[in-house]
């Protein structure tokens, strides 16, 4: 059977040619994406940046640890609590770092260190002087804003006066020198004017043996030497999450590369078997058992996925670079990673790509093994029914699992939808579903699609309503990329529409302030920036600091929650917070409001942790509803040295809003913040939202378009050799060759479009699914559908579908008069 199925490949290699590429291209994108994981997890850490030259680096212990009945419990800081004076003092002539929100006025985000702190990086002077007075600065290279740096270089920047702003607010400052660039934009202090800006010290940098710095300090601070000195980095946060995001990205692709894969396989062979059905009745006929002729598809999809699979598994690694860089540049890898040189994500690429083939083939050999000897001679008219037993119960059964999935979602966790990990399965289940199920829609769904050509003059319409109509199978394989690639991308794209435009509901909505005034950045908004705001006539200000508090979990461990720290007296008139029980008015210094995950009741006495990790009793005075905005409320006192992150701004009845919001305008300059109406940060929450969630869908769309090429062009290739009689019938009839190319590309654009209803039903029902649990979550929202992309994507398959059709047309015979 092994000598037939390679007789077969060398016969049909036409057949497999789709086969074989979509295979190969399975492999190659395992091969790279398992690279890119393998270069996440082996890549050495970069090295220390903003303690490079410093060999020994004292940094307070930023974890909260709490003694439990099953031991210690610990989670990081949210409020850095800095190292005490007496352990400075054990340490005369260390360099004491202090770091600290410090930037210029319109300026990139930078932050404020006293100049003694230069020497650790290093960072050099390219210019000027160091800075001694209160009233000097030095800055390193990148800190001035942009239309600064490009009419003026490091020298002319000396001398010149600049605002700077810092947590107290504005201050002119005169630049004495520059520095080389570091690990961030630095604005550089005299020591004693960094330690009035920031009392709190955060580093000592020392060059002394690590081993007595170790003594000296046990049991009170960390001591970090050799690569450890990167865990003080301001990137090390950065860095981990574009590390995370490029292991999402390419586990997510990978795993649509696989499941495409298999799916264009599967029914690339499934359309084969109808094809071969009398191949294999003759092979019946002449003594070959049902499993022997199973053996002999086997053995044709073994073949091609070695041969395939190899191919892809060695070119594949050689695009790990440069998606790498393609990541890098969007944001959503650390630049320093480098391509591992492992071979593991090739051989199990290669393994992969044979695992598909067989899995693929699998329901197309039990299928051709049960062919029969005598359906060689009753095999030539009647295209066999489409619809098994097994294909019914493989489709009803995914399509009921999707069901019932999506209403356990919807009823018992409607959180858990917003989470790609749980809307993705559910699409495939659906996607499948629908590819199963599709011979039983293709002739109600061609009727619909192709009724107006049937009322056209000629015969040209119902010729193209009868050849789609009257092969199922054939309409259902061709159809079958269509499907997949319609279905994922409206999915993927709607649901991520969706899914944004609720979390911005849940974010936006409560918001009754008619402006905001938000940082240009993560430093916060300054007090003197708040004073000036609070002083505008005919306004409310009410602010919002981002905080967290810790909680025991069951007594035993340790969990960090996220709060706000808001003033009990003007939060009611900013914000609409939905309560289940209780209420905002009782908020005081030493009570909170909590969200039901917290499972309090109202009045509960709780012993938590603050954001420096000291200690409190608060008591509960109000329970949030399912769609508050935040976890829990707290006041100011709570807050700390954090600064607020917004300040809503109310105008009162009699205030003129033009006149408000000059004032604004007038206020927030020079600050690096800035004052937008609800309406425009409504809209601005929703365009972040998408910009954000978006990215990761563009590599998928491409690895569907790739396989839609493949499928598409395979499938037709295969069905123009049977079709080359039927054409040539239509010659014999009276049509012209150009009658017969417009009747083919007709066809292949009717049986397109049957694979775009058909992807646009597994996709209502994946986003209706998604919709009930997202109005559960967050009650009614509006959404922007995707339509350009979902729309260009269906044109490709269009055009795809036309190009591919027309192509082996021209080249078949079957479009001139056949001789009789």
């Amino acid at each position: 059977m092994l000598r037939i199925a390679w007789s077969t490949l060398r016969t049909r290699w036409i057949s497999f040619a789709g086969t074989f590429a979509a295979l190969a291209l399975g492999a190659a994108l395992i091969a790279a994406l398992g690279q890119v994981l393998a270069s996440s997890v082996t890549s050495p850490p970069r090295g220390p940046q903003r303690y490079a030259a410093a060999p020994v680096v004292v940094v307070p212990d930023e974890r909260l640890t709490v003694d439990t009945w099953r031991g210690g419990s610990s989670a990081p800081l949210a409020e850095p609590r800095g190292l005490g004076d007496d352990l400075v003092a054990r340490f005369p002539g260390a360099v004491v770092d202090r770091i600290f929100a410090a930037r210029l006025s319109d300026g990139p985000a930078a932050v404020g260190r006293p100049w003694s702190a230069a020497r650790t990086a290093p960072q050099t002077l390219v210019a000027g002087h160091a800075p001694s007075g209160d009233g000097e600065i030095a800055i390193s290279s990148g800190t001035q804003p942009e239309r600064r740096r490009a009419s003026a270089g490091a020298r002319a920047l000396v001398g010149t006066r600049v605002p700077v702003v810092t947590a107290t607010g504005i201050e002119t400052y005169r630049v004495v020198g520059v520095t080389t660039a570091g690990p961030q934009p630095t604005v550089f202090f005299a020591d004693a004017r960094a330690a009035r800006l920031s009392p709190r010290v955060d580093a000592l940098a020392l060059w002394r043996p690590a081993a007595d710095v170790t003594k000296a300090v046990a049991g009170v601070a960390r001591v970090l030497t050799g690569q450890d000195r990167a865990l003080a980095d301001p990137s090390r946060e950065a860095d981990e999450r574009a590390r995370n995001n490029a292991d999402t990205i390419a586990g997510i692709a990978a795993g649509f590369a696989a499941f495409i894969a298999i799916f264009v396989v599967s029914s690339t062979f499934a359309f084969a078997v109808g094809q071969r059905r009398r191949e294999f009745a003759l092979l019946r006929t002449i003594g070959a058992t049902a499993g022997q002729v199973r053996r002999m598809m086997y053995g044709e999809a073994a073949l091609v996925a070695v041969a395939a699979s190899a191919v892809g598994a060695f070119l594949g690694p050689l695009a790990t670079r440069p998606i790498l860089d393609r990541l890098a540049a969007l944001g959503m890898a650390p630049e320093w990673l480098t391509p591992s040189r492992s071979s593991v994500p090739a051989w199990v690429a290669f393994g992969t790509g044979v695992l598909v083939a067989v899995t693929g083939v699998t329901v197309a050999a039990r299928r051709a093994g049960r062919v029969r000897p005598a359906e060689a001679l009753r095999e030539a008219a009647v295209e066999p029914r489409a619809m098994t037993w097994g294909r019914w119960i493989a489709g009803l059964g995914l399509l009921g699992t999707a069901v019932v999935s999506m209403a356990v979602n919807a009823v018992g966790d409607p959180g858990s939808a917003t989470n790609n990990k749980t809307f993705m399965p559910i699409v495939m289940l659906l996607i499948a579903a629908l590819g199963l199920l599709a011979p039983v829609f293709v002739r109600p769904v061609t009727r619909l699609l192709v009724a107006p050509l049937e009322r056209l003059r000629g015969a040209g319409g119902v010729v193209v309503a009868g050849g789609t109509a009257a092969s199922a199978r054939r309409t259902a394989a061709t159809a079958a990329p269509v499907l997949v690639t319609v279905a994922l991308a409206a999915s993927l794209l709607g649901g991520a529409a969706m899914t944004d435009a609720a979390k911005s509901a849940l974010q936006t909505r409560p918001v009754r302030a008619d402006y905001l005034v938000l940082p240009d950045g993560d430093a916060g908004l300054d007090r003197q920036l708040v004073q000036r705001l609070r002083a505008i006539p005919g306004v409310d200000v009410a602010t919002e600091t981002a905080t967290s508090v810790y909680t025991l979990e069951g007594d035993t461990q340790l969990i960090r929650r996220p709060a706000q720290a808001v003033e009990p007296g003007t939060l009611s008139t900013a914000l609409s917070v939905p309560l289940a029980a209780g209420s905002t008015a009782g908020l005081r210094d030493d009570t909170i409001v909590v969200s039901r995950t917290w499972e309090l009741s109202v009045g509960q006495r709780v012993r938590m942790w603050r954001a420096d990790g000291s200690p409190v009793t608060l008591t509960v005075t109000g329970v949030l509803g399912d769609d508050s905005p935040a976890d829990a409320y707290v006041t100011p006192a709570h807050a700390f040295s954090a600064l607020p992150s917004v300040a809503y701004v109310t105008a009162r009845p009699d205030a003129a809003a033009p006149a408000v919001r000059a004032a604004l305008e007038d206020a927030v300059r020079g600050h690096n913040a800035r004052a937008v109406s609800r309406a425009e940060w409504v809209r601005e929450s929703g365009d972040r939202q998408a910009s954000a969630s978006r990215l990761g869908l563009l590599a998928v769309l491409g690895i569907m378009l790739c396989y839609t090429v493949i499928a598409l062009v395979n499938t037709l290739l295969m069905a123009a050799s049977d079709r080359a009689a039927e054409w040539g019938g239509l010659r014999l009839l009276g049509a012209t060759r150009a009658q017969v190319l417009r009747y083919v590309v007709a066809e292949a654009l009717a049986v397109v479009a049957v694979g775009v209803v058909l992807g646009f039903a597994a996709t209502a029902l994946g986003l209706l699914g998604l919709e009930a649990a997202l109005l559960r979550l967050a009650g009614l929202f509006a959404f922007d559908v995707p339509w350009l992309p979902v729309v260009s994507v269906i044109a490709i398959c269009f055009l795809l579908g036309a190009v591919a059709a027309i192509t082996p047309a021209l080249r078949t015979r079957g479009v001139a008069i056949p001789r009789l």
